[in-house]
């Protein structure tokens, strides 16, 4: 399979990955055939990137990180979560522990079995579930970091806890400031940043959870170099927890498509991750993420400084930067077959250009 734009899947392509929605339901099943009315909704409904079948890519898979399954509990366990927190007047105890940890301990499981974490953090998914996408996206990729920091099961497990349900707080934020899609005022600012607190309290007051699991709620906008919020915390005096999710937050958030915004390349947010240890991030944590998180996932586009171009098919887990790559194209001509390109053998080669086509 290989991971092509939108804009660039001919009619007639056939659709390699089952493309669902947050609840788990098919939009469009694998081996469906791609057709103009299919492609048209599904760029109105905001997905912009598809896994399709390509002869030349047929030993390439690219499996999700985390089972339909999984991402069904998940889910479900946010959904009852802001629904018995809307039902119950935002009372804490309404938070259904028990089905958090479930959650989260499927998502371990998952990762614990998974057989090429740095392939694909990610799934494919518009921004209409933004909310959903996000939540799930940032717990995965914070156990990932602290499976990275060498966390035994239950440590991960309030790590993953406190992630999972690290926004919360925003479910106490008046919806018409959340929603604004422009520049905001001070006063609307002062009132999103309560979120932290409020979310704090709201699992603090919860004895399904640990005091760990609160603090990411309460510091995952906390800074390294003490310029977050809400207390404005500096280096260590930064709960770890919170110093892991402040990264796995930021990383998501950037590499994710909003209505106001297209998303970054992963590679831009890398970038942006590794320009700011020591700064907004504790180093040592951007350590730990340099060395599990893969700078080009496996399926991106990608144009090689010979001039070939084609998709990254496999990682090297020591070289995050350096994966293998085949080439199937020469500019626009087609090649005839393919070539593989193991850039950490080939060092004089270098990708130069990130482009799903």
């Amino acid at each position: 399979m290989r991971l092509v734009n939108i804009s660039f899947v001919k009619e007639g392509s056939v659709l390699a990955r089952h493309i669902r929605n947050s609840n788990g339901k098919v939009l469009l099943g694998e081996g469906i055939v791609l057709n103009r009315q299919y492609l048209t909704k599904l760029r109105y409904l905001g997905f912009d990137m598809l896994f399709v079948q390509d002869e030349r890519f047929l030993d390439v898979e690219i499996n999700p990180i985390i089972s339909d399954k999984t991402k069904e509990i998940v889910y479900d366990t946010i959904q009852n979560v802001t629904t018995s927190l809307e039902k119950d007047n935002l009372n804490p105890k309404a938070i259904d522990g028990g089905s958090v940890r479930n959650a989260i301990v499927n998502i371990i499981e998952d990762l614990l079995y998974s057989s090429d974490i740095l392939s694909n953090l990610t799934d494919i998914m518009g921004y209409d579930e933004y909310t959903y996408h996000h939540s799930v996206n940032t717990t995965v990729l914070a156990l990932l970091l602290g499976m990275g920091k060498g966390y035994n099961h239950s440590r991960l497990l309030e790590l993953g806890m406190g992630v999972l349900m690290h926004d919360i707080g925003k479910t106490k934020v008046p919806k018409e400031i959340l929603n604004i899609k422009g520049s905001l005022k001070k006063e609307e600012f002062e009132e999103i940043k309560k979120h932290s607190s409020y979310g704090y309290e709201f699992i603090k007051n919860n004895q399904d959870f640990s005091l760990h699991s609160a603090h990411v709620a309460l510091q995952h906008h906390e800074k390294w170099n003490g310029g977050g919020y809400p207390r404005g915390l500096i280096g260590d005096d930064i709960h770890e927890f919170g110093r892991i999710a402040a990264v796995a937050d930021v990383y998501e958030a950037l590499t994710s498509k909003r209505p106001y915004r297209d998303a970054l390349e992963p590679y831009q947010a890398y970038e942006y991750v590794v320009a700011q240890s020591g700064f907004q991030f504790d180093p040592e944590i951007v350590k730990v993420f340099t060395q599990n998180v893969a700078v080009y996932p496996t399926g991106s586009g990608v144009e090689l400084s010979n001039g070939l171009r084609g998709n990254v098919i496999k990682q090297n887990k020591s070289l995050p930067n350096r994966p293998i790559v085949r080439a199937v194209f020469n500019g626009n001509e087609p090649l005839q077959g393919f070539i593989d390109f193991d850039l950490a053998k080939h060092l004089s080669l270098m990708i130069t250009k990130v482009e799903n086509r």
